[in-house]
C-alpha cells in the first residue's frame, strides 16, 4: 500500500496542474502507477476527486469570465454519451495497454502544443470551427470516448482541442475543459463503479490533496500570461510523458 502522506502530496501536485492547465486525470493515472497503485485502480482512482475538483476549478474560472459556455454545451452533447461507451470498452483493452496509451497521448499532445504558435491558435478558420455545432459535437464525441476509455474527464484532449482547433486562449480552454469534465466524469465514474474497478481507499486519500490543489492552481493560472503558460503546459507534458512511457515499457519488457 502506498503511504497515505505520499498519496495526498501527489493529489495536491496533480490538482495544482489540473487547475493551471485543465489537464489532471491523464497525469494522475501515470502518477498513481508510478507510486505503485496497481492496474485499473490507478486508471480509475482519480475519478472520484475529479467531480468536486473540476467543479471547484470551473467555478473559479467562471467567476473570472474564462468559460466559453456555447462551446461547453456543444462539447457536452457529444462527449457525455460517448464517455459511457468508452468506459465499457476499457474492460476489453485492459489496464497495461491503457497506461501506455495514456503516456502516448500526453506526449503527442505536448509536442502539438509546443509546435503551435499564438497566431495559429485564432483567426477565421478557428472561429468557423467554433461556430459549427456539428463539428464541435462530432469531435467532442471522439474525445468523450477516449475519456471514458482512459477513465478521466477528457481534459488532456479537450484543452488542445479548445486551444489549437477552436482558438480559445489557454485560460478559456482550461476553464471550459473543467466545466465539461464535471459532466463527463460522472457517467464515466458510475460505469466503472458498476464494473467493480474503483479502489475507494486510494481514491479517497488521493482526493484529499487533489481538490484543494485544483483551487490553488486555478487561481494561479488567472494571474499568469497565456503565452508562457501554454509553453509551460506543452513542456511539462512532453517531459512527463517521455519519463512515464520509458518506465511503463521497462515494466512490460
Amino acid at each position: 500500500m502506498t503511504p497515505v502522506p505520499l498519496l495526498v502530496a501527489a493529489g495536491l501536485a496533480v490538482g495544482a496542474i489540473y487547475g493551471l492547465f485543465g489537464v489532471g486525470s491523464a497525469v494522475a493515472t501515470p502518477v498513481l502507477a508510478l507510486l505503485g497503485v496497481p492496474g485499473m485502480s490507478a486508471v480509475v482512482g482519480p475519478l472520484p476527486a475529479l467531480l468536486p475538483g473540476s467543479a471547484a476549478g470551473a467555478w473559479s474560472y467562471a467567476r473570472g469570465g474564462k468559460v466559453d459556455w456555447v462551446v461547453a454545451r456543444r462539447t457536452l452533447a457529444g462527449a457525455v454519451p460517448a464517455a459511457i461507451l468508452g468506459a465499457l470498452a476499457s474492460q476489453v483493452v485492459g489496464a497495461p495497454a491503457l497506461l501506455v496509451l495514456s503516456g502516448i497521448v500526453l506526449f503527442v499532445t505536448g509536442v502539438r502544443v509546443l509546435n503551435s504558435t499564438t497566431g495559429a491558435l485564432a483567426g477565421p478558420r478557428a472561429e468557423a470551427r467554433r461556430a459549427s455545432a456539428p463539428f464541435v459535437v462530432t469531435v467532442a464525441a471522439a474525445i468523450g470516448f477516449a475519456a471514458g476509455l482512459l477513465a478521466n474527464g477528457g481534459g488532456f484532449l479537450l484543452v488542445p482541442l479548445f486551444l489549437l482547433v477552436l482558438g480559445l486562449d489557454l485560460n478559456e480552454a482550461a476553464g471550459t475543459s473543467l466545466v465539461v469534465a464535471v459532466a463527463v466524469s460522472a457517467p464515466t465514474l458510475a460505469t466503472h463503479v458498476l464494473l467493480g474497478d474503483l479502489n475507494l481507499a486510494v481514491a479517497g486519500v488521493f482526493a484529499l490533496g487533489l481538490i484543494p490543489g485544483v483551487v490553488v492552481g486555478s487561481r494561479m493560472a488567472q494571474r499568469m500570461a497565456s503565452g508562457p503558460l501554454r509553453l509551460a503546459f506543452g513542456g511539462f507534458l512532453v517531459v512527463f510523458a517521455a519519463w512515464f512511457l520509458a518506465h511503463q515499457l521497462h515494466i512490460l519488457g
